[in-house]
């Protein structure tokens, strides 16, 4: 009996404080839900440009470029599928859409990632999970009460997907680029076999 307290007890313990560690992402000015992050740089802005527009290519099923036609500005647009678990399955619910943007000034740099919104899945018939509308719901409106629950689970993976996006993004850009090697060619004998 003494184990199954102490185990409740310390599993309480455990679930608060990894509770009070995940925060749902700050509003902006407007009121929208906003992941904002200013770096000091270490490089010159062409090659942050470049950096950023290489981790951009290189996660495109992720995240896609839109535009980066400005001197030092990159516009992408990206989602996350929200999956639910249970026991040992899992599947998607849903896919949270967002706009990233990207800016490079005198001695530091910009990103943010901002308007998230929400798509719900369903079956189609041949059992894959698709969108179920074009129209997402933003983050910022208001639950109903029966889905109150999930909805801030929602908020809080689309936090989580941002602080994991921003880290691996600065790593990217603290990073060097690795020079791409045409590969030796190879030469095919068919005298010897």
């Amino acid at each position: 009996m003494k184990f199954f307290s102490l185990f409740g007890g310390l599993f309480f313990v455990i679930s608060i404080a990894l509770a009070q560690e995940i925060s749902v992402l700050p509003k902006d000015e407007t009121g929208k839900y906003i992941y904002y992050e200013v770096v000091s740089r270490t490089a010159n802005e062409d090659s942050l440009k470049v950096r950023a527009i290489d981790f951009l290519t290189k996660n495109k099923k992720e995240i896609k470029l839109k535009s980066s036609k400005e001197t030092a500005k990159v516009t992408a647009n990206g989602k996350m599928v929200i999956t639910k678990s249970l026991a040992m399955l899992s599947r998607p619910t849903g896919e949270i859409t967002y706009t990233f943007n990207f800016e490079v000034n005198a001695q530091k740099y910009r990103f943010w990632l901002s308007d998230f919104e929400f798509i719900p899945y369903q079956k189609d018939r041949y059992g894959n999970f698709v969108p179920s509308t074009t129209v997402g719901i933003a983050l910022e409106t208001d639950a109903k009460k029966s889905n109150a629950d999930q909805w801030e689970d929602y908020r809080l993976q689309a936090s989580k997907y941002a602080a994991n996006f921003a880290k691996r993004f600065k790593d990217h850009l603290a990073g060097k680029l690795a020079a791409t090697k045409p590969s030796p060619e190879k030469k095919v004998i068919s005298k010897t076999w």
